[in-house]
C-alpha cells in the first residue's frame, strides 16, 4: 500500500513548538507570537514575563528545536550556529520595531530541544532516557520537551 499524502502526518515542528508555548505559558509567560516572520526570517515563539515593574519584565526569544532519536545535529543544538543566531536577532531588531513599546525591556535568545519519538500501537507509552520538563501526546507521537535553555546564544555549539 501507498503511504497517504504528506499532509496525512501532523508538523512534527509545529508540535514541538506548541509544546513549547503551553510550558512556558504554564510557568508565567504570556506568548505574544507564534512564527512572527519578517524577511530576515521567523522566531518560533515570542513571550514576555512580566515581573513588579518593567525592570523586572523580560522578552525572549525562542527558537524551538524538534528532533527524533538518530538526528544529526545534536538534538538541534548544533542548527543553532552563527548564522542562525543572526536571523533571528534581526529578525528579533523587526519586532520591536513594530512593537516600540516592547523595545526597553530586557530580550534574551532561548533554546528549546524537544524530543519526538512515534508510539507503536502496541505500546501505551514511549520510553524516553531523560526526563522531561513537559510532555505532549498526539495521535501517535509523543514528544517531550527535554531541555530549555534561557540566553542560549552564549552556550550553543557554534558551527560555523
Amino acid at each position: 500500500m501507498a503511504n497517504p499524502p504528506a499532509s496525512h502526518y501532523p508538523d512534527i515542528g509545529d508540535l514541538g513548538e506548541d509544546l513549547v508555548a503551553q510550558w512556558l505559558q504554564s510557568t508565567g509567560w504570556l506568548i505574544l507570537h507564534r512564527r512572527f516572520y519578517c524577511r530576515w526570517g521567523e522566531i518560533d515563539i515570542i513571550a514576555q514575563y512580566d515581573g513588579k515593574g518593567m525592570q523586572d519584565s523580560t522578552l525572549a526569544f525562542v527558537e524551538v528545536k524538534t528532533r527524533s532519536s538518530g538526528n544529526w545535529d545534536l538534538g538541534g543544538r548544533s542548527a543553532i550556529a552563527r548564522k542562525k543566531q543572526a536571523k533571528i536577532w534581526r529578525t528579533a531588531e523587526m519586532f520591536l520595531a513594530k512593537y516600540p513599546q516592547k523595545a526597553d525591556y530586557p530580550c534574551r535568545f532561548d533554546v528549546a530541544i524537544v524530543y519526538c519519538q512515534e508510539i507503536a500501537e502496541k505500546f501505551s507509552q514511549a520510553k524516553f532516557t531523560q526526563k522531561a520538563l513537559a510532555s505532549l501526546a498526539v495521535g501517535s507521537y509523543e514528544l517531550q520537551l527535554q531541555e530549555y535553555i534561557p540566553a542560549a546564544f552564549d552556550s550553543v555549539v557554534d558551527n560555523a
